[in-house]
């Protein structure tokens, strides 16, 4: 298994990240990250807490002091940024901000319409459509600061979709949120890698990660290893992953069953 060779050489890369760093003044929260990711690949970020996963997101999309190369479809990060959608951890989005659902989820239209034109028939569409799919629509003219946190987190799932990339980076999307909304969220992260998306997901659901991930990639400060959850969720990965002793049962799973970190 190669750190950070192509997951299928057969086929080029959606998203190419050569020597990715990331610091915060003085702190270097992530080192020389090179990885090539594909399109129709469910990718799941895992690592403790503070490792850098969330930099690696931010990394990706220039949004944190960085160094190192980020293209996509051999294009430069600045020529497709919009290529990319993001969902942020629950915690950082100011939820008492006095927008509805649907003006929310109407963001993710901004790229195409511009911030100075009005949305037309098809922007309006789009986001209906969306508000469907995570099971919104109904409570479109509610206020988020309404919503329960699963509620929250459907609405950023499907600004996200609305803006129609070809990546999207969810960070830590089924933490904190009820199990129905874990449940649409992931149906929908699977379908648009079915329909050909490069989903990359930073989460500390491992059981999820071996469960419906393509690809794991293990992150501490630094890329310790990516491959399929076979290759991944073994004692020697996860522990050089976690820094901890890594006990791993057998619960039928293909991929890896559940595995227990005691640090």
């Amino acid at each position: 298994m190669s750190k950070t060779g192509p997951l299928t050489a057969a086929s080029p890369p959606l998203l190419k990240i050569e020597g990715l760093s990331v610091a915060y003044g003085p702190v270097l929260a992530l080192q020389n990250v090179s990885m090539e990711l594909l399109s129709g690949s469910l990718v799941g970020v895992i690592g403790p807490n503070g490792a850098g996963k969330s930099s690696l997101l931010k990394g990706i999309l220039g949004m944190v002091p960085t160094s190192g190369k980020v293209t996509i479809s051999g294009q430069s990060l600045s020529q497709a940024r919009q290529r990319i959608s993001y969902v942020p951890q629950r915690s950082e989005v100011r939820w008492d901000f006095p927008i509805t659902v649907e003006e929310v989820v109407m963001m993710g239209r901004y790229r195409h319409i511009g911030w100075v034109k009005f949305p037309g028939k098809t922007d309006r569409e789009i986001v209906a459509e969306t508000l469907e799919q995570v099971g919104m629509f109904d409570l479109r003219k509610r206020q988020i600061s309404q919503l329960s946190g699963g509620q929250q987190q459907r609405v950023f799932v499907a600004r996200a979709l609305a803006q129609q990339g070809d990546i999207m980076l969810l960070d830590e999307p089924l933490t904190g949120v009820d199990t129905t909304s874990q449940e649409v969220i992931m149906a929908l992260l699977e379908k648009q890698r079915d329909d050909g998306k490069l989903i990359v997901m930073a989460t500390h659901d491992l059981n999820t990660a071996a469960r419906e991930c393509n690809f794991c990639c293990c992150i501490n400060h630094r890329l310790i290893a990516l491959g399929s959850p076979e290759q991944i969720f073994n004692p020697d990965i996860l522990a050089a992953t976690y820094g901890g002793n890594v006990l791993t049962v057998n619960t039928g799973n293909s991929a890896a069953g559940a595995t227990l970190i005691i640090q």
